[in-house]
């Protein structure tokens, strides 16, 4: 009987990772099957501890689950401990291990996929949730110039941002404290791309060169990146790329071994281009 893993989320149905973990696991010769699950808003716990009966090996966390998860989990990873969230969860020897290869991923996309190093650069994260909290201490491992938090709740950010002061000095402010700041890096953390809108942000953002990066991903440009690129982006990019790279570190978390991504991600990329 093959291993068996999942994703839970709510809602799941559109979920691409069954997919990714499939050719992975084809490309790999594990002998695995990855499923989604949708599990009810108030019953996360009670649909992990089902599935870990059922011999449930380990799993993915999405939206809006990823607090709860790390609340859940017996032992973090360092990563998963800093950004107070999980993605990944390991069952085994009677505990829940959690994970975060959010940050691993988008790393992996932008130095590698993209390439483009983040040493000496100027970086604005926008957004100050989960998915934000997630991608600060890789985002300053890579030994940034300097990093800036912007939120609609200038407050927010500013908390945010001493969450993470031990590492590195973090600046952060309102949208439109942006006013006169450029930067080489600008990435989308915020879920305004999910439903259609436009963040309110001020010209002049982007430097000679720069990359606009969005966490999100779907047939076409994102309002955020059309409207980065109407602003003088260089380069843009989509969140498809961090999709699968975080994928492939937890499929290295789980089975031990790093599934090659660029040819996955190339199919991908053809599956939704407009």
């Amino acid at each position: 009987m093959s291993d068996l893993y999942c994703v839970f989320g709510n809602p799941i149905a559109h979920s691409r990772s069954p997919a990714i973990h499939a050719a992975f696991a084809a490309a790999t010769g594990e002998d695995m099957h990855y499923e989604a699950r949708q599990a009810p808003i108030e019953g996360f716990a009670a649909a992990v501890a089902e599935f870990v009966a059922g011999g449930g090996m380990g799993a993915n966390v999405t939206v809006p689950f990823k607090e709860e998860a790390c609340r859940l989990s017996d032992r973090l990873s360092g990563r998963a401990a800093r950004a107070g969230a999980v993605n990944t969860l390991v069952f085994g020897a009677g505990e829940i291990f959690g994970d975060n290869t959010d940050g691993a991923g988008l790393l992996r996309d932008i130095t590698a996929n993209l390439g483009f190093p983040l040493a000496g650069r100027r970086i604005l994260l926008l957004g100050a949730g989960g998915a934000a909290r997630g991608v600060i201490a890789p985002l300053l491992a890579g030994e940034p110039a300097a990093l800036h938090i912007a939120n609609r709740s200038a407050d927010k950010a500013l908390r945010l941002a001493e969450l993470f002061s031990d590492i590195a000095p973090v600046a952060a402010g309102s949208f439109a404290e942006l006013a006169g700041k450029s930067f080489d890096l600008v990435i989308n953390a915020t879920s305004a791309s999910l439903s259609g809108e436009s963040l309110p942000l001020p010209g002049g953002l982007y430097a000679p060169g720069a990359l606009a990066y969005d966490m999100m991903y779907g047939k076409g440009e994102t309002p955020f990146l059309q409207l980065a690129r109407r602003q003088g982006a260089a380069h843009c990019a989509d969140g498809l790329g961090m999709l699968v790279e975080q994928a492939a570190e937890a499929f290295f978390v789980w089975r031990g071994r790093r599934p090659q991504t660029a040819p996955l991600l190339a199919e991908l990329r053809r599956q939704i281009s407009p």
